[in-house]
């Protein structure tokens, strides 16, 4: 059975208000983080007066608020911070897409519906829990599940729009889901595995109906990205066989690179900039002239598992440099032409299996936040030159067992000069202002 339960009515006129304001461009919410990886999907700040360092004693948290497990990120949009989680009593599941107001944490709404977990889903560590992160725009948010099922709910009430259940119609594997789906057009495009025919699937985002769906391959941990190449908006889809780009409006492709991997290392996003697309560590220069690319390192002839350089977050790509995690938690420097390394460091977080360093540019500028699978959230200088901490703390607690020690996986959202984060317990919001200020309504 599904449920929504408003905890604030009065709060729906204060959406009323902000409502109204949604029909101004994109770049007057700059300092929003409405998907996955930011407005841009780009992961990069773009805000002022900012922290220049981390104090010794830490950040000042605004609020914390409990939550079930989940690898999603939090989606922050107009004063409000939506995330997706599941209560688990094993044999029953539910998830739910919550939202809280983003200066007090209080919590506004939430809307949970039944899943049907298997066994192994139950056991802490193994992934229980929505890991898509949900969209937000012109008032609604699209969430979609760990089983897929597909959700459009009002963003100041939680009311249903429509909701889409692929097991319906197609064969859908248990926990498949984990890419981020977005918002192009008329269309939410998600990465959903719907058997026979498709990985890729396009809904029509007012009703819910299909529009198309494409590449008949398995589906991996990466998320979709569009981007503008060759004289053609091109999406960017990396499953577990290829490399493919789709038109996003008909989801006919423009190219494909085969290129197999493991489900547990395709997890990056694609980052482009300036006509490089990088997938994880495999640079492609997409064609200025037509819709194509070319593979320029390291070579088709190089072993699936040399063409990683991360499995739990997406590199950094900055004109001529790329910055990036490692497997082994190393933090590198490359060339983005040639693909050598020209720095690395080894002190930035464990060198264990399921390290992470999730890289956040602040705006065009060589300052960085670092958020770490110990919970730690840095600021530091990246450059050709080297890397120079400004300063640490911890942020949240790591509570995902892996490999014989807790991770933080989830990645934070940064928005009105503040960090929202989760665990599998707890979500919280932490001020980076340089003058303590509460967050921007």
């Amino acid at each position: 059975m599904d449920r929504f339960q408003i905890l604030n009515p009065a709060a729906s006129l204060r959406w009323a208000v902000v409502a109204a304001l949604l029909s101004f461009p994109a770049e007057a919410w700059s300092d929003d983080w409405p998907q996955f990886r930011g407005l841009k999907r780009d992961n990069v700040w773009r805000e002022t007066g900012l922290l220049n360092s981390i104090p010794p004693e830490g950040l000042k948290i605004r609020w914390r608020q409990p939550s079930g497990p989940g690898w999603s990120s939090p989606a922050v949009a107009e004063g409000r911070v939506f995330l997706t989680d599941a209560e688990l009593a094993k044999p029953d599941a539910r998830e739910r897409v919550r939202c809280f107001d983003a200066v007090t944490g209080e919590v506004l709404w939430s809307y949970a519906y039944d899943v049907a977990y298997p066994e192994w889903a139950f056991v802490p560590g193994q992934g229980g829990g929505p890991t898509p992160t949900p969209v937000v725009e012109a008032g609604r948010v699209f969430t979609v599940g760990a089983n897929s099922r597909v959700h459009c709910l009002d963003a100041a009430t939680g009311a249903v729009f429509w909701d889409y259940d692929p097991r319906q119609k197609y064969q859908v594997r248990d926990m498949q889901c984990r890419g981020s789906p977005l918002i192009d057009g008329d269309r939410l495009i998600a990465f959903i595995e719907t058997k026979p025919g498709a990985c890729v699937i396009a809904l029509d985002k007012k009703s819910g109906k299909e529009i198309w769906r494409a590449v008949d391959e398995r589906v991996s941990n990466s998320s979709p990205l569009i981007v503008e190449a060759g004289g053609e908006r091109q999406l960017i889809v990396w499953t577990d066989d290829s490399v493919t780009s789709l038109d996003p409006v008909t989801g006919e492709p423009w190219w494909r690179e085969p290129m197999t991997t493991s489900n547990n290392d395709s997890v990056p996003t694609p980052v482009f900039d300036k006509n490089r697309l990088l997938i994880s560590g495999v640079m492609f220069e997409l064609s200025t002239s037509e819709p194509t690319a070319t593979m320029l390192w390291p070579g088709k002839d190089v072993a699936a598992p040399k063409r990683l350089l991360t499995n739990t977050g997406s590199p950094c790509l900055r004109g001529d440099h790329i910055y990036s995690a490692k497997l082994n938690g190393e933090l590198v420097c490359l060339a983005a032409k040639t693909g050598e390394i020209i720095w690395r460091d080894t002190t930035i977080t464990s060198r264990k299996g399921g390290a992470a360093i999730h890289l956040i540019p602040i705006d065009d500028a060589s300052a960085f936040f670092l958020f770490t699978d110990q919970g730690n959230l840095i600021r530091a200088q990246l450059t050709p030159k080297g890397y120079q901490e400004l300063g640490r703390a911890l942020l949240i607690k790591p509570t995902t067992p892996f490999a014989g020690r807790d991770c933080a996986w989830a990645p934070p959202a940064f928005a009105n000069r503040h960090v929202f984060v989760r665990n599998d317990n707890e979500i919280l919001c932490a001020s980076l202002a340089a003058e303590e200020t509460a967050p921007r309504q």
